[in-house]
């Protein structure tokens, strides 16, 4: 169990929370995006973060103490100081250049070490970062080197120095949720899921969205989680959903050395366009044109600045989401925008049962955007929720309307199914509906009257439907009487009253 980290608002699985950094004396607001820094390469001068919103940086102390200058300044110095910014500092520890490289010169113990000495507030140690696709064996033989530096990590002696335990297990679904299991219950405190890089550069968002839901069914609710390498504001909705808090970027400062525009849709290039589609400051005081004129260094510190203000916009945007319970409107606005989201969301509904747990029962209005809505938590919630009602007699199912010869109506609507007339007042069953209702959504509905029906064995029902496709109606057992009202099929008397 963790001390540290705090909700205060949830919609799916994201969450608004706090982090307590104790060394640093600051309590971070979480989904927030740790800008990443090289000490060798600075585009945009951290002092300057808090401008765009950051509260937090991170930056690779074995950069830093594999380098004799730098690792003078900083025992000199601290990190701070050295870095020039008084907000939280997390470090890395060289498992990147590990993963890169094959090999680093330095283990655990010093590592961490050396960043307490520095005055890092959140450190990490050397653990392995599995790549996708690796064999099963070479997994199982990864993690369990990750988990036992792990429990020595715990026995290292770093002051109120918050400590991360990486989840690793590769794309392997059940070593990830038993890597989660352990590090949640090591006394470390941040929880980074690791080695998703390779991922998220080749847009495998939906294998992402598994390895994320994996991590979780083995973390407990109070466990604050971080999205390795996950810089790209067209993402950050789709994580935040799937349970992520903290998100780090070196991409505002790559990408602009290499000229391209960040956008909560994908990336630019600066030479492709001829209007800024953002209202940023950079974007409102300059051109494209003006920007291809500038020199190399002044243009790339203005495009990571941009880069900068679009992610920080999104994740706010994020966070305005959760509180007005719309998140997932907002995943399906980003995830159609790009086929690669899409896949990503779609992967997050193959989870919908995991993430109805912590999803509110209570929001604003559900928007039915397209075939995915139908998978939505709360579909799934209310489709179990069927067994807390008893139904005897003769029951009609319409969508309106009602006939005092059944001896209960209940309303029937797409995406949703059954449920009683009382609740049309509800959350979700208020929610606004294309008038060109897609098949999956006639199918979902009538998954939900399958259901009832088979709860209810010794209930005869009667569904009066407005022309649901066949491969809706395919779902509701025989047993079901099924009235077409819009082809104006009800010739029996009793369902005169919701034509």
């Amino acid at each position: 169990m963790t001390e540290n980290f705090e909700v205060r608002a949830q919609d799916a699985g994201g969450r608004v929370g706090e982090l307590a950094v104790p060394r640093a004396g600051v309590t971070v607001e979480t989904p927030t995006l740790m800008p990443v820094v090289n000490p060798n390469i600075v585009t945009v001068d951290p002092s300057r973060f808090p401008e765009f919103g950051a509260e937090m940086l991170i930056t690779n102390s074995y950069i830093i103490n594999s380098d004799p200058d730098l690792r003078e300044r900083a025992l000199d110095q601290g990190l701070h100081d050295l870095l020039g910014f008084d907000g939280a500092i997390m470090t890395d520890s060289g498992s990147f250049q590990l993963a890169e490289y094959g090999e680093i010169d330095t283990t655990t113990e010093e590592i961490l070490e050396f960043q307490h000495e520095v005055g890092s507030d959140i450190g990490t140690p050397v653990d392995i970062p599995t790549p996708p696709d690796v064999s099963r064996s070479r997994a199982e033989e990864e993690l369990a080197e990750t988990m036992e530096r792990l429990e020595l990590a715990e026995t290292i002696d770093v002051g109120d120095m918050l400590v991360n335990a990486p989840v690793q297990g590769s794309t392997h679904l059940d070593l990830r949720e038993r890597a989660a299991e352990h590090a949640y219950g090591t006394s470390l405190d941040v929880f980074p899921i690791g080695a998703v890089v390779p991922l998220l550069n080749e847009y495998r968002y939906g294998d992402m969205a598994n390895v994320v839901a994996a991590a979780k069914r083995g973390l407990g609710q109070d466990a604050p989680v971080h999205l390795f390498g996950a810089g790209h504001p067209m993402m950050f909705a789709l994580a935040a959903a799937l349970g992520c808090d903290l998100f780090d970027s070196a991409a505002y400062a790559l990408y602009a050395r290499d000229g391209r525009y960040l956008t909560v849709h994908g990336t630019e290039q600066l030479d492709d366009l001829q209007h800024f589609p953002c209202g940023c400051p950079i974007c409102a005081a300059h051109t494209p044109r003006e920007l291809r004129r500038l020199g190399d260094d002044e243009r790339e510190r203005l495009l990571a600045e941009h880069n900068l203000h679009v992610s920080f916009t999104e994740l706010r945007r994020v966070k305005q989401a959760i509180h007005q319970g719309r998140l997932l409107e907002l995943v399906a606005e980003r995830a159609h925008a790009h086929p690669r989201t899409l896949d990503g969301y779609r992967g997050f509904l193959d989870h919908a049962d995991q993430y109805e747990r912590t999803d509110s029962v209570s929001k604003s209005t559900f928007l039915y955007t397209g075939p995915e809505s139908a998978r939505r938590p709360e579909v799934v919630r209310h489709r179990e929720r069927l067994d807390r009602f008893d139904l005897p007699g003769n029951v009609l199912l319409a969508e309106s309307g009602t006939d005092d010869e059944f001896d209960e109506t209940w309303r029937v609507r797409p995406p949703f199914g059954p449920y009683p007339r009382e609740l049309s007042t509800a959350y979700p069953f208020t929610a606004e509906l294309p008038d060109r209702m897609d098949d999956a959504g006639y199918e979902a509905a009538a998954k939900g009257v399958a259901r009832l029906v088979a709860l209810n064995p010794e209930t005869a029902f009667t569904l009066a439907h407005r022309g649901w496709p066949q491969s809706a109606l395919e779902y509701v057992p025989p047993r079901v009487e099924r009235v077409n009202i819009e082809a104006g099929h009800s010739s029996e008397s009793r369902t005169e009253g919701v034509q």
